[in-house]
Parts: structure tokens; sequence; C-alpha cells
């Protein structure tokens, strides 16, 4: 039975992860700090330890004691937005907690580490985005994701750590945190539309997304160590087809049977239009599920239901305030807004 090391497992793409490699048969230990995930995503099958990446010593103890076959490595605080003002805390977190993972995985000859980076590696202007194209990051969150995928180019090229790099993008469905205001644009809307509150939308609104749902996503990066021809390959994955923010506020309305009520915040830094060239997915994982945004999204509202809206946490590192975007300014625990 091969062993697994999924970190993140406990949220959103992670616990999806964890249950397809669970069907395939692996033995799966989750690493969490619970930061942005819940327990009660984790199935029961997979044995859970609390903590980070970035804990050195538990992550060598953890290699040991297991000595995993595979590495699924989707821990990491993924506010895109907010990593230009929390440089450090990125780095700390999506880069040397990720350097951790990759030194203990070529001590203990890990058959192949799977790495979810995103396509915010690419930057601005490069759409369709294809991974023959040099990427030009132009936020931290970018930086630290394009600096771990060269770190294992080069831990492959020197000892013979297999690698994966999925790059996906705007992933959406059951399990996504939709209490965290500064990502993940269709949970925020789902939040906001449960507590009766306005739909936050930043600029205009025409900026475009290819949004994916989560089956297209968790389903080939699990099963993605059983395919050879997925090895030492950096794959986009997700949907093809972009829409604006407000035609995706139209359809999440709709699923809730509400009528949009938006309101438009100052623009901030961000890349205006980003979808992604999937040919070579397909061409090693075959056609995706085919799920439509509006079906997506309609079994997203219907767990969201179920699970209710989520209280907004506060982000209480942010080391730069200046031209932090409206809406994400520091706030007391009572205040906070969605």
């Amino acid at each position: 039975m091969a062993k697994s090391l999924v970190t993140g497992g406990a949220g959103f793409i992670g616990s999806h992860v964890v249950k397809h490699c669970l069907s395939l048969g692996h033995e799966v230990v989750v690493l969490d700090d619970l930061s942005g995930g819940f327990t009660d995503h984790i199935p029961s099958e997979a044995h859970f330890v609390e903590g980070s990446v970035t804990d050195e010593n538990l992550v060598t103890k953890l290699f040991d004691q297991y000595q995993f076959d595979y590495v699924y490595h989707l821990a990491a605080y993924a506010a895109e937005g907010l990593s230009h003002f929390i440089r450090r805390f990125n780095y700390n977190n999506n880069l040397i907690g990720s350097i951790n993972l990759i030194n203990e995985s070529v001590k203990h000859k890990v058959k192949c580490f799977v790495f979810t980076s995103s396509i915010a590696v690419y930057g601005p202007g490069q759409v369709p985005m294809t991974e023959k194209m040099t990427p030009t990051p132009e936020d931290p969150y970018g930086v630290a994701k394009y600096a771990v995928e060269l770190d294992l180019k080069a831990a492959h090229e020197m000892f013979g750590l297999n690698y994966v790099i999925f790059r996906p993008h705007n992933v959406y469905g059951e399990n996504q945190n939709i209490g965290d205001k500064y990502r993940n644009v269709i949970g925020i809307f789902m939040n906001q539309i449960m507590q009766d509150l306005p739909l936050t939308v930043f600029g205009d609104g025409e900026q475009t997304r290819a949004f994916s749902y989560i089956d297209d996503v968790a389903i080939p990066i699990a099963n993605s160590v059983n395919i050879e021809s997925a090895y030492n390959q950096v794959i986009n994955i997700g949907a093809d087809k972009p829409y604006s923010v407000n035609e995706l506020a139209t359809v999440v309305c709709n699923c809730f049977n509400v009528s949009p009520d938006i309101k438009h915040l100052r623009a901030r830094n961000e890349v205006i239009d980003a979808y992604c060239d999937h040919s070579k997915a397909e061409k090693i994982f075959g056609k995706p599920s085919g799920i439509s945004l509006s079906e997506g999204i309609q079994r997203m509202a219907a767990w969201a239901k179920k699970t209710g809206a989520r209280k907004s946490k506060e982000f209480d590192n942010v080391e730069i305030t200046e031209k932090l975007p409206e809406g994400w300014q520091i706030k007391k625990e009572t205040d906070a807004i969605v």
C-alpha cells in the first residue's frame, strides 16, 4: 500500500485530494495547521496530524515515521492579492515550508512530489496562459510559487526527485472556506448572500476568470503519481471558458433565487484577464468532467446552504497597511466584515 502525505489536507482542494487518494488505495497522512481548513473535511480513514510545514522538526519526524512514497503539497496561504501586504508571512509559509518538504523528500527517496502551484506565476498580459510561457509573477504569492517550481526542477536534476507541478486556477466547490474574505470570490458571494449582505466587487467587475469545479482539479492531482507521462511536467489544470465577475455574480444569485445587489469597491492591483490553455492536461489525463459553471455552482450552493454562513476572520499578521484594498482594513473582531 502506497503511503502518502497530503499537506493542507483539511483545506478545500486538499480534502478532496485526500478522498481521491484513499479511493486509490493509499494510506494517507494529513498535515494541516487548520489556519484555513476544518477537521470535519478530513475523511475518517486518513490519519490527521495538526501542525505546519514550517515546523522543520515535525516534518522530519513525520518522514522518519511513515517513510512516504508520495507527497502531495497543497498547504499554502493562497491569498494572492493579500500577499503584497504579508510578504514575510507569505515567503515563510509558501516558500520555506515547501523547502522543508522537498529536503525530506530528497533524503527519504520519495517517488514523486506533487505540488499545487498557481497561474499566479504567469503574471499579467499572457492569455491564454500556456506552460511554454516564461513566468513573470507580479505578486509575492506568485513569486513564492514559482520559486518552489524552480527548486523542484533543481532537486530533480541534482537528486532525481520526481515531481508533478499543477497550476490550477479559480477552483470552487464543496468544502471551500466561504468565511475567507480575502480569496475565492464564489465562496465570498455565497457567504454574503446568506447574510443578506451586498456582493462586494472590486472595480467594475469586468475582470475575467475561468472558474474551475473541484472534481476537474482534485481527481487528476490525486491520480498523477500513477501516470508516468505526468512526471517532471508543469501542467495547467482547470476550466477553459472565462466569465466576468459580473456574470459570475448573476449565476451565483440565480442559485440562491435572489437578485444581484452589488457594491463596487475601489479596483485593486490584479490581473484583469486570466485563463489557460489545457491541451497538455487533456493529453495526459483526458477530457475533464464537462460540469458547467451553473451546474458546479449549484452543487456548491446546495452544500453551502447546509453548512450555513461563516463569520469572516480578520488576518492579523498584516505587515504593510499602505494601499491595503478597501474592505481589507484591520478591524476589531466585533466590526469584522465579509
